[in-house]
């Protein structure tokens, strides 16, 4: 039976950009794919049906009662819940692909509902981001050992170190995973290129994976804090020169009124003076003078001092509640804590731009974040991660100066407007074009564009990212990466070994040379197998395969219900 034979039919529910990418790349497949829109799309006929989402009349139109998965793909998590519900409904058995930006929430309902699969955009498009700016040409990601690991194509040129190498040395470094090989000519399955010690020829491709390097933070030199410290003071003789222009106001009022005392009364000591000018200004303490023996001139000047006394205190303490108890005092610290150089500036601190502060921290990165919104929902997040934060405009050059861009090893413009980042980039290009861009454009057919008349170090649409991921997840299983090869879908899985599934009793040589796909490493109940010594273990009930497979060789897998596998 062919990939296109199957009876199995997928749903596609929402096209947008990154629905309708999946759509377009599981008819690529060979997949019996419908998509639903609520809204007719050009050059498409039949297998998309146009009506409200939630709708159930739509969802029986588009077969919803005879489909194995529904895709959901809505940019509205309350959409994709709507339809969930309905669709939940008409088929109670409905394999379900969930978009949702509500991670949290995805997960109860991957803990309620069964075969429900959560996916999120931003989750699955930030690592390939923070690899880029990593200075990694990644084309996707792949989960292993509980670590993300940059999946990257490698061309085989007349200059390559590894012309002439054989596949064998390198399937024995650990430091990398062999996922796919596309020979320049001929056709042969990896593994059995490696079983027969076959040498990389020019022309050559590869797909690897590369174990991503984990480094602390380094701790602050002495001169270092201090640096941060004076850049603090900085921020605040910058904002606070009203409040600083007060007090010194203030101090010059105290003198000069203690100077006059002195020499308008007879037998008073500078300290004396000094004490009756700080009574008469703020209020409070003894008289040094009478009012029988003073004169006119010494009365209307105490006057004076006193009212302008009171009014620039009220204004001073005006000044410094509004300072300490607004956002300036909160920036002071801020700025005293931005690196000064080797970090990374995230501008737009929505949920994509959090997946990525979260994923370069983890890696033992520095970052400073850009936020115009105030009200910004992950503020006090990444605050309470002692992660410096500018609030400003992204597009501006201070803000950008603030954030000391200048020196910092790499600069995200992934706010949720194209133009935005457009902007953003241009003027960091503007400051300092040493600096490597990495720019999030959300419509795809533009992407490329704008990279190449911009020249920038990468401008990435998350569609383009993602859409292999979820109709991986569509074909079959729990996917821990994948990736687009010679226009062929490649899906990273782990698979539960029953004593039903087609590999159990095999070699794990014979069973991938046989069905085409690359083993990764095996979960026994007593140890975790790599290198030479997977691929002559006899797959038995209860262990689990970590491995690469073509997405159309998951029909055997998908057919015989051996998923949902074990994700990392």
């Amino acid at each position: 039976m062919s990939f296109t034979d199957m009876k199995s039919k997928i749903i596609v529910c929402g096209l947008d950009a990154t629905g309708y990418k999946i759509f377009r790349l599981l008819k690529q497949q060979g997949a019996r794919v419908v998509g639903i829109h609520n809204r007719p799309l050009p050059a498409e006929g039949d297998d998309v049906i146009i009506g409200d989402l939630q709708a159930a009349q739509t969802l029986i139109e588009a077969g919803i009662r005879e489909a194995q998965t529904l895709v959901l793909t809505d940019e509205e998590d309350g959409v994709n819940l709507g339809v969930l519900m309905q669709a939940r409904v008409l088929n109670p058995r409905i394999r379900i692909v969930n978009r949702l930006f509500n991670t949290s929430l995805g997960e109860r309902l991957d803990h309620t509902l069964p075969d429900h699969i959560t996916m999120s955009v931003a989750a699955l498009a930030a690592p390939i981001f923070a690899f880029s700016a990593l200075g990694s040409a990644a084309i996707g990601q792949l989960k292993l050992f509980n670590r993300t690991w940059p999946i990257h194509q490698i061309h085989i040129d007349d200059a390559h170190p590894w012309l002439g190498r054989s596949l064998s040395d390198l399937w024995d470094d650990r430091s990398r995973m062999l996922i796919y090989y596309l020979p320049a000519h001929g056709r042969l399955d990896l593994i059995s290129a490696v079983v027969q010690g076959r040498t990389l020829d020019v022309g050559d491709r590869l797909i690897v994976g590369t174990r991503p390097n984990m480094r602390t933070t380094p701790q602050r030199s002495l001169s270092q804090q201090m640096a941060k410290l004076i850049t603090g003071f900085k921020y605040l003789r910058e904002h606070s020169r009203a409040l600083l222009g007060s007090t010194l106001l203030l101090l010059l009022i105290v003198v000069f009124s203690s100077l006059f005392y002195i020499s308008n009364t007879s037998g008073r000591s500078l300290i004396d003076a000094l004490y009756f000018s700080v009574s008469m200004i703020t209020g409070a303490g003894d008289s040094l003078i009478t009012i029988n023996t003073a004169s006119d001139s010494l009365k209307i000047f105490t006057v004076f001092t006193m009212l302008v006394g009171a009014a620039i205190i009220g204004l001073s303490y005006a000044l410094l509640n509004d300072f300490i108890l607004g956002t300036r005092f909160d920036r002071f610290w801020e700025a005293a804590r931005i690196p000064h150089r080797h970090h990374f500036v995230v501008c737009g601190l929505g949920g994509f731009g959090m997946q990525i502060v979260h994923h370069l921290r983890s890696c033992g990165h520095e970052v400073v974040v850009i936020e115009k919104d105030p009200n910004c929902r992950f503020l006090n997040v990444v605050r309470s991660q002692k992660i410096p934060v500018i609030q400003g405009d992204t597009t501006l050059p201070t803000s950008l100066k603030a954030a000391n861009f200048e020196h910092a090893q790499a600069l995200l413009a992934v706010t949720s407007t194209d133009a935005v980042n457009l902007e953003t980039a241009l003027n960091a290009k503007g400051l300092n074009p040493k600096v490597p861009v990495i720019v999030r454009y959300q419509d795809p057919e533009f992407a490329w564009m704008a990279q190449l008349v911009f020249d920038f170090e990468a401008v990435l649409s998350p569609a383009d990212l993602v859409a292999p991921a979820f109709a991986a997840a569509a074909l079959g299983g729990r996917v821990l990466g994948n990736g687009m090869t010679a226009d062929s879908l490649w899906v990273a899985l782990a698979t539960m070994i029953t004593p039903s599934h087609p590999f159990c009793g095999k070699r794990v040589q014979e069973a991938a040379m046989a069905s085409d796909f690359v083993p990764l490493y095996l979960e026994t109940r007593s140890q975790t197998i790599h290198g030479w010594a997977l691929l002559e273990v006899t797959l038995g009930a209860g262990d689990v395969l970590y491995m690469t497979i073509p997405a159309p060789q998951l029909e055997e897998l998908w057919q015989t219900a051996m998923f949902p596998a074990r994700s990392l």
